[in-house]
């Protein structure tokens, strides 16, 4: 049974829910951005973090960088929101929690989003932070993670940097992977009256905007279509309430397939990226707690 702050939360997706149904009118690009804004409010502040703007391989970025934490490992971070929306500030105190739980620094990456820059900007962008980073750190001592359309960008990085002859990371996280963009899973519409944040139509809409008519199993913009042969070991999350849920479980299945190392952990009763309530809710710090947990030995810390 889901934990009565998990409740609470849900509780507020519900009303969220309602009055965007509710609009006579679909959101505008700049309305859905600021709505995304909200959505790093569900997380708690962390405490003994700073943070650090800059701007890596052109691209502006920013450090969370924990108290005592490690300065030689580092965890990239790319966000969710459908490659249209999300920002560095909304994930700022998400970050902070992940540099905890890990003991390293999280480095989260403000690639270009669509529709001004359709795929393959977010891809490009997050492989060249990458490489640039490892100008200064071992690849065995870096990781990558990412939510949503982040997930899936993970994933879509570790492709490209394999296809590109780079050496892959230590491991990589995907947190509720968008892996699919024609919503094939069973889940999309099995779970759609308890997934209360994602859903079939705004998928559709996001994936136009990203793809600008490209090709829908493109496999650096759909990895769930990508040979994933030879990339880094895989630590999946989902929530056991998402539409998304079966991306995760393909992508997972698949890469087992393909000879990579792979765990997948389904929260039951959770919703799509229910780990940014770090902080608030005791399932979403369990699941930070599991990054760190799996992270931490893979990055030699």
């Amino acid at each position: 049974m889901a934990s009565p702050q998990a409740e609470m939360v849900k509780g507020l997706l519900k009303q969220l829910q309602q009055e965007i149904v509710g609009r006579a009118e679909p959101p505008t690009i700049e309305e859905m951005r600021v709505s995304g804004e909200a959505f790093g409010e569900m997380t708690a502040e962390p405490d003994g973090v700073t943070w650090q703007d800059d701007e890596v391989a052109g691209v502006p970025c920013r450090w969370a960088v924990p108290e005592g934490g490690a300065d030689d490992r580092v965890l990239q971070y790319v966000h969710g929101g459908g490659y249209v929306i999300g920002s560095l500030d909304a994930y700022r105190k998400f970050t902070g929690h992940l540099a905890n739980s890990i003991g390293c620094r999280v480095l989260s990456v403000d690639y270009r989003l669509a529709p001004e820059h359709p795929h393959p900007a977010a891809v490009d962008d997050s492989s060249a932070v990458y490489r640039a980073l490892l100008a200064d750190f071992d690849p065995t001592h870096l990781a990558i993670s990412g939510d949503s359309a982040g997930g899936g960008l993970t994933v879509a990085t570790l492709v490209k940097l394999r296809d590109d002859g780079t050496p892959q990371p230590a491991g990589a996280v995907p947190l509720s992977p968008w892996v699919d963009l024609e919503g094939t899973g069973e889940s999309m519409q099995a779970k759609a009256d308890v997934d209360l944040i994602v859903g079939a139509d705004g998928l559709k809409q996001m994936a136009d905007m990203f793809l600008a008519g490209q090709d829908l199993r493109d496999p650096l913009a759909a990895p769930l279509y990508a040979d994933l042969t030879g990339i880094c070991p895989l630590y999946v999350q989902v929530g056991g309430d998402e539409t998304l849920l079966d991306d995760a479980t393909r992508l997972a299945t698949k890469a087992a397939a393909s000879g990579v190392e792979v765990r997948l952990d389904a929260f039951p009763e959770m919703q799509h990226v229910f780990q940014m309530a770090a902080g608030n809710v005791p399932e979403s710090d369990d699941a930070v707690a599991r990054i760190g947990q799996w992270l931490r030995p893979r990055l030699g810390l």
